[in-house]
C-alpha cells in the first residue's frame, strides 16, 4: 500500500495482496517511522457506501465500505473518490509503471495502457 498526500488530498494506491487482505481481514496498514515518532497509514473496512478518513494519535486511517472493496477485488473498476469536507479521498489500484523503476511491482496490478500497445 502507498499514501501520496498533498496539501488536503490522500490517495491511496493498493496492490493485488492489499486488496485480498482487505477482502479478507478488513484492515492493512503501514507504517513510517522517524527518529523519534512513526506515521502509521492504514484501510480498515467498514459499513456503509462512502469514503472516510480520520486522523488520531499518528494514525491516519481510510475507512472503506466492504462493498468497495469486494468490487475492486472483483471487477475492472479502477477506484474510489470522495470528498469528506475538506479533505478529497481516492483509493486505487496500484499498477505497473510504464517507466523502468528500481521499486519491486510484481505485485501490482497490470497496467491497462501496456495491454493498449
Amino acid at each position: 500500500m502507498k499514501i501520496r498526500i498533498k496539501g488536503d488530498s490522500l490517495r491511496y494506491r493498493l496492490t493485488k495482496s492489499d486488496v485480498n487482505s482487505l477482502a479478507g481481514e478488513g484492515y492493512i496498514q503501514e507504517q513510517t517511522n522517524f527518529l523519534k515518532q512513526s506515521l502509521t497509514y492504514a484501510i480498515k473496512t467498514s459499513e456503509g457506501n462512502t469514503l472516510k478518513a480520520e486522523y488520531i494519535n499518528n494514525v491516519i486511517t481510510l475507512f472503506i465500505p466492504g462493498t468497495m472493496i469486494t468490487e475492486l477485488a472483483n471487477t475492472d473498476k479502477v477506484g474510489f473518490e470522495e470528498k469528506e469536507g475538506p479533505i478529497y479521498l481516492l483509493v486505487e489500484k496500484d499498477f505497473t509503471c510504464l517507466d523502468n523503476v528500481d521499486e519491486d511491482q510484481s505485485d501490482n496490478y497490470p497496467n491497462p495502457l501496456l495491454q493498449k500497445n
